[in-house]
């Protein structure tokens, strides 16, 4: 598990650039806030909201980037005030928590601005509960966070905007229908009722720590579209945080206090959390822990008793998800994979395609943006395949088949990105065959994705003669062989024939 976050494809180094920007970006943010004279209170959340910004704004348009963080006050402000308003109140509060997540998750239908926005709600929610803000705090906080977002937002659009040479490729979210067949109408139930019940079970499990079980059940729905999603990001999440305890008491529990040292770590873990998110949920939230431990011990609070109640709530939330998923209008894991297979092998021939045409010359040409793509939907493929390749899936064949369609997904983005490669030496030349394997390539990718896939039969494969001096047709013909090869495992897996929405 380890070992595959530093293997993972990382075109244009953009994971390892977003994640040593955000601990500058963090990190500028927490020491101007920190030079200005707010009180620690005020500078974890300025902290927090700088990080927020930086992972949960992923618009498409570096503009539209900017506009959103912009927009974050405006809905963060007023959920904080009312969250530091209801400490004394605990029905009432309740009740405007999960009105909150309920609306957060309903906001997703409005895309990536939605999403952050949503999410930026809820957390500001559930700052209040983890720092036990007051309405006579307000003021300071407020001015660390729209410090912290100046600063955070300098770093990120002014002195390192590495987007305007790397955009980011919008995935859009799998298609539903209306009312209760929209998927954030769906979500946004299930949330709110796996909320609702880690929120009455935390608070039995404790009064003043309840919200990390609220927390939890949160998170988990944050990017999952079917219950086996659901189920296996829960799995990932305790595991992440069994990991994440045993470093807190070795690390932060000696550290307590020691402001540089925490500090140092606190980056480390930010860095952690950022390059680890797109290839490992379970390392992501070792990080978290992790970072949590650190900063419950610059507030000293940090006890061991703590770290196991953290545990045993996250436990809780989980249960929550795992029960809401499974009870609460659900979704087969089958009836969310087949349509990101589909995305993923249309990018494969879009990413052809440019790199076909970057080599004949064509101006314009670049299937960089489409090789970005590609990444993106290969990991909402494995996301959505994760139950199914799970090592605790008893269904032998199943786990085979998915197993097999995400390797030679895989083999089709190696082979993708190597001619894009080649492409992009100046002194490649176009060869007339590249045209007859690119449209094989297009012929093979229309076959896979036709409406009824289960009538898949077959796909041609044209002999190699290439040579070694030959590397575009060699890749190409690499190409059509892995698509040749996902003929089976798509034609008999469940989900080629599913019907669920």
């Amino acid at each position: 598990m380890l070992k595959r976050v530093f293997v993972a494809p990382d075109p244009g180094r953009v994971r390892l650039r977003s994640a040593a920007r955000s601990v500058v970006g963090v990190g500028g943010a927490v020491a101007a806030c920190g030079v200005t004279g707010h009180s620690l209170v005020a500078a974890i959340t300025g902290g927090l909201a700088a990080l927020l910004a930086l992972f949960t704004v992923t618009d498409a348009d570096v503009r539209v980037q900017a506009l959103t963080t912009a927009l974050l006050p405006a809905v963060g402000f007023p959920v904080l005030a009312l969250a530091s308003a209801l400490h004394e109140t605990p029905l009432v509060r309740d009740v405007a928590f999960l009105a909150v997540i309920g609306a957060g998750v309903y906001a997703r239908r409005w895309g990536p601005r939605g999403n952050a926005l949503g999410i930026f709600a809820f957390m500001m929610f559930f700052v209040a509960q983890f720092l036990h803000a007051t309405p006579i705090q307000l003021p300071g906080l407020f001015t660390a966070v729209v410090l912290a977002l100046l600063v955070s937002s300098a770093v990120r659009f002014g002195l390192w905007c590495f987007e305007r040479r790397y955009p980011p490729a919008a995935v859009p979210a799998p298609a539903g229908g209306r009312g209760l067949e929209r998927v954030t109408t769906r979500q946004a139930i299930q949330a709110t009722a796996a909320c609702a019940f880690a929120l009455g079970a935390g608070q039995v499990l404790s009064q003043d720590r309840w919200y990390w079980a609220v927390g939890t059940a949160w998170w988990i729905f944050v990017n999952t579209a079917s219950r086996g999603e659901t189920l296996v990001r829960g799995f990932r999440r305790v595991v992440g945080t069994v990991l994440g305890i045993p470093a807190g008491l070795l690390i932060a529990v000696p550290l307590q206090g020691n402001l540089v040292g925490t500090a140092i770590l606190v980056a480390v873990c930010v860095f952690g959390i950022f390059y680890t998110a797109a290839v490992s949920y379970s390392w992501m939230i070792f990080a978290v822990t992790l970072m949590v431990s650190l900063l419950y011990g610059l507030l000293g609070v940090l006890n061991p008793g703590l770290l196991v109640l953290r545990l045993t709530e996250t436990g809780v939330g989980a249960l929550g998800a795992a029960l809401a998923v499974l009870v609460v209008l659900p979704v087969t894991t089958h009836a969310t994979t087949h349509s990101w297979i589909q995305r993923a092998l249309s990018c494969v021939h879009a990413c052809t395609a440019q790199a076909a045409a970057r080599l004949a010359g064509t101006p314009g040409a670049n299937p960089e943006p489409h090789i970005a793509e590609l990444e993106l939907l290969l990991g909402r493929v494995r996301l959505s395949l994760a139950p199914l390749v799970h090592p605790l899936n008893p269904l032998r064949a199943r786990k085979a088949r998915a197993r097999k369609v995400v390797a030679l997904l895989d083999d089709c983005a190696r082979e993708v990105r190597s001619l894009a490669v080649v492409a992009a030496d100046p002194d490649a030349s176009h060869d007339a065959r590249l045209a007859s394997a690119c449209w094989r390539v297009q012929s093979a990718v229309e076959i896979l994705t036709a409406p009824r896939p289960g009538a898949i039969t077959t796909v041609t494969v044209e002999v190699n003669h290439s040579t070694a001096a030959e590397p575009a047709l060699a890749h190409l013909h690499d190409l059509e062989r892995a698509l040749a090869e996902l003929v089976s495992p798509l034609s008999h897996a469940p989900y080629a024939t599913s019907t669920n929405a």
